[in-house]
């Protein structure tokens, strides 16, 4: 059985999702969707292509259709890209579906834009439902991927910049990415980039946003915390988290995605 992955910033108040889940099904009734996640933050392209890196390892080979599309209706190209493991993103270029990609390596890119592959009507607000449904269900009945329109080169595809973290002897400077549904602030940062500190588990950190400072113990997982504490952690995909145990540390600091946090042994 072909499948389809999507992920969008969509949410599940409204009849998107629904919607697409219908066009695909008229195109390709015999292809399973599985729903990776519709939470993404509105027009937060950097988070969706973060998650979309992340859990792709997990999906079955297939068509991985994402939309976060601020510039929908604009000159930003549609896209499908196939890459080396035999997977086809496919989504809006600007940066969502790349990070992913360039992890398997690119083996064709491609302009949506032949109109046998699309809804007849293309509203300038969805092409989510007019252009990027329609193309995933064609792909995954087995339709080329040349066919849904000329070659791009992918020199030219939309990357996003991921800020690096600032490593020094006794701080380490990184970046908020994600704030999760529970509060979790994920940065980029991996357990390595904390070597410097020499912190253990048990110790306590320091931990500056803005003016100001909060206390964390360096713990590998909830349990090791008592209700309450903030701790920094490693989470399931590699990036250095604050959290706190069974509370919400995004709301305890006000961290936001691309709020700078600074980290020093306490």
């Amino acid at each position: 059985m072909s499948v389809v992955t999507f992920l969008t910033d969509f949410g599940l108040e409204d009849d998107f999702v629904g919607t697409c889940h219908g066009v695909i099904a008229r195109i390709a009734p015999d292809v399973r969707v599985i729903d990776v996640t519709h939470g993404i933050e509105p027009q937060a392209i950097l988070q969706g292509a973060l998650v979309l890196k992340n859990t792709t390892r997990y999906m079955p080979i297939g068509v991985h259709l994402a939309v976060v599309d601020p510039g929908v209706g604009g000159d930003r190209r549609a896209i499908a890209v196939r890459t080396r493991d035999g997977r086809t993103f496919v989504g809006p270029d600007n940066g969502l579906l790349m990070l992913a990609v360039d992890d398997a390596g690119i083996e064709a890119a491609h302009e949506l834009t032949d109109e046998r592959y699309r809804l007849e009507e293309v509203s300038l607000t969805f092409h989510a439902r007019d252009i990027f449904s329609p193309a995933a269900a064609h792909l995954a009945a087995g339709v080329p991927i040349a066919e849904l329109g000329p070659p791009i080169d992918p020199s030219t595809l939309v990357r996003l910049h991921v800020p690096e973290p600032r490593v020094g002897r006794s701080q380490v400077s990184a970046t908020v990415l994600v704030v999760d549904r529970f509060g979790n602030v994920s940065m980029n940062l991996t357990a390595d980039d904390l070597q410097p500190l020499e912190a253990d588990v048990g110790d306590r950190v320091e931990i500056r946003l803005m003016l100001d400072r909060y206390y964390a113990v360096v713990a590998r997982t909830f349990a090791d915390a008592a209700p309450g504490e903030l701790i920094l952690y490693e989470d399931s995909y590699g990036l250095v988290t604050l959290a706190i145990a069974n509370g919400n540390a995004a709301r305890l600091t006000g961290a936001a995605p691309g709020d700078e946090l600074r980290i020093a042994v306490g």
